[in-house]
């Protein structure tokens, strides 16, 4: 099983599930409100050329967040298997 790590260590193009949000108040409510709850499969799109905002897409849409954001959602990386 792969470990959990933070959604700003992701790579562009690698797919993860969120494990958990460990903000809170505000800004935990900001966050879940955009989409970010757990169990929901993301996908790192892009980033920009200071590594600041991540772009993200899950659910359909493409969403932009901060490192400092990022730091607080906690996934487990999918596994790739090559050829697919």
């Amino acid at each position: 099983m792969p470990a959990l790590v933070s959604l700003r260590a992701l790579k562009v193009g690698q797919e993860a599930i969120i494990s958990s949000i460990n903000a809170e108040g505000e800004m935990g409510r900001r966050i879940r409100d955009m989409g970010l709850v757990n169990g929901v499969t993301l996908k790192v799109v892009g980033r920009a050329p200071l590594e600041d905002p991540v772009a993200l897409r899950l659910m359909g849409f493409t969403l932009t967040l901060r490192n400092n954001e990022a730091d607080f959602i906690t996934v487990t990386p999918k596994l790739t298997v090559e050829g697919s």
